[in-house]
């Protein structure tokens, strides 16, 4: 499978060309065009309670969408919900993501969970990330702009948990209040943050998806989307 991303950073658009007979996997709605011929199977990844578990835990979507190309190869066009830019990874063992980032992967790596802090418990954005593993491409997409850091053994940052993307297996992550205290916490307007140690690549996004929907919450009569 090859891929071009298109129209970044603001709006991006993967293109994944495919051989003929290969296969790739699509999450559900993610498909903005593709070229004759494909053959779309959807399905629940790995039978109801692991699919369950992805959607409920993860983020991503009960039934993911196998796109088939014909002999003379084709190509699939997906594109994320927000406006944003999309990266990929060679993976080659294992990889992790947070809540929505996933978009598509080559048939060669699985999507599980893991518990990766206390973020959705305590109302914050973190929670359980989507465990990639195997061998292959993934690609994934971001609210807004990509930053991607190469930490160095035993560097550490520290970044907003609705700001975190993905990061390499290598990389150790802590999720903590962002202020000492709870109510400092709520004054700064910070609540849970994640502190990244290396070594290994962390993926962070210049927009925080929960702001979104607060600020589109803010703008409903009261009562609505309660």
């Amino acid at each position: 499978m090859q891929t071009e991303i298109r129209h970044a950073p603001s709006f991006a658009l993967i293109r994944l060309t495919l051989a003929g007979g290969e296969e790739v996997r699509v999450q559900a709605g993610a498909m903005a065009a593709h070229s004759a011929g494909l053959e779309l199977e959807a399905k629940m990844e790995g039978g109801l309670m692991k699919s369950l578990k992805r959607s409920v835990l993860g983020g991503e979507s009960l039934f993911m969408s196998k796109y088939t190309a014909p002999s003379q190869g084709g190509w699939v066009e997906v594109s994320a919900t927000l406006p944003g830019d999309a990266f990929t990874v060679e993976v080659n063992g294992e990889y992790f993501l947070t809540r929505g980032a996933y978009l598509a992967s080559s048939l060669g790596l699985e999507l599980n969970t893991k518990f990766g802090g206390f973020g959705n418990l305590a109302g914050g954005e973190g929670g359980f990330l989507v465990h990639v593993s195997g061998t292959g491409t993934l690609v994934a997409a971001c609210y807004g702009a990509i930053d991607r850091r190469q930490l160095a053994a035993g560097e550490t940052i520290t970044v907003d948990s609705g700001h975190l993307v993905a990061f390499a297996p290598g990389v150790q992550m802590a999720s903590r209040r962002a202020a000492k205290s709870m109510m400092g916490s709520f004054k700064s307007g910070e609540n849970l943050v994640f502190d990244l140690t290396g070594p290994g690549e962390i993926v962070t996004q210049s927009r925080n998806p929960r702001d979104l929907e607060g600020w589109i919450r803010s703008l409903m009569p009261s009562g609505v989307g309660a």
